[in-house]
């Protein structure tokens, strides 16, 4: 019988399964925060390196949505990231109806998109790209999720605008986000604020003149990173 690689599941699980090392596996595993209690837990990891991953998932970019949504709810983490690497590919290529149904499968398997490099290779891309030209209450809804990886998607998609030039929903969100307990959110709402202020400095700091004492450390050192020596002390020590 003859495979077609670009069609078949089985193979792509075969060929990432072979790239397996358990001592880099294990090395993933503390480093997103997989124990018990943690951000991650219960990831579990085959430990295959990022590029390898990728050279693997090229030839699979013709995986029907549905396997692709197979993908997404597997606790393999290469497995989730390889499904996401296929979306966001055939994302950039697919005409309006197959942009339409990824963001579509995006949006209904948010809760898959369970950590901080999932979130952060796919939300910008899908989520985000989608939604350029269109309402974005969606956002809004998932910054206000109980879920933490909601939350993050919703800010880190909007890196998307940033790069058009669009800040608004940024700071709008970010604003939402200043009271968060948690640190993945901190930093993903610094890096979005520090993103807006290297393209206009000036919006970034009318933010923070107004938000930066409420702002968790994290977050506005994350935020300032890129300000002259002088400026971020003086939101330091004021801080």
């Amino acid at each position: 019988m003859k495979f077609n690689l670009k069609t078949n599941l089985t193979q792509l699980k075969k060929e990432l399964k072979e790239l397996s090392n358990p001592k880099q596996a294990e090395i993933l595993q503390r480093f997103f925060k997989t124990g018990k209690g943690e951000y991650g837990e219960g990831d579990i990891f085959l430990g295959v390196k990022v590029p390898e991953q990728r050279k693997v998932v090229g030839k699979f970019e013709d995986l029907s949505l549905e396997n692709l949504e197979k993908l997404l709810n597997s606790k393999v983490h290469e497995y989730r990231m390889s499904a996401l690497f296929v979306l966001v590919k055939r994302y950039e290529k697919g005409d309006e109806r197959e942009k339409n149904k990824i963001f579509k499968l995006y949006l209904k398997n948010t809760k898959n998109i369970n950590n901080w490099d999932l979130v952060d290779i796919s939300a910008p891309k899908i989520m985000g790209e989608y939604l350029l030209n269109k309402p974005r209450n969606v956002l809004y809804k998932l910054a206000k999720s109980d879920n933490l990886w909601e939350r993050r998607i919703a800010i880190i998609s909007t890196f998307a605008f940033i790069r058009n030039n669009e800040f608004d929903d940024t700071l709008k969100i970010a604003k939402i986000l200043l009271n968060d307990k948690h640190d993945l959110i901190h930093k993903a709402v610094g890096w979005m604020l520090r993103e807006v202020g290297k393209r206009d400095q000036k919006t970034e700091e009318e933010f923070l003149k107004k938000h930066y004492s409420k702002m968790p450390r994290v977050m506005l050192r994350y935020a300032i990173e890129r300000f002259e020596e002088k400026k971020r002390k003086f939101y330091l020590s004021k801080k």
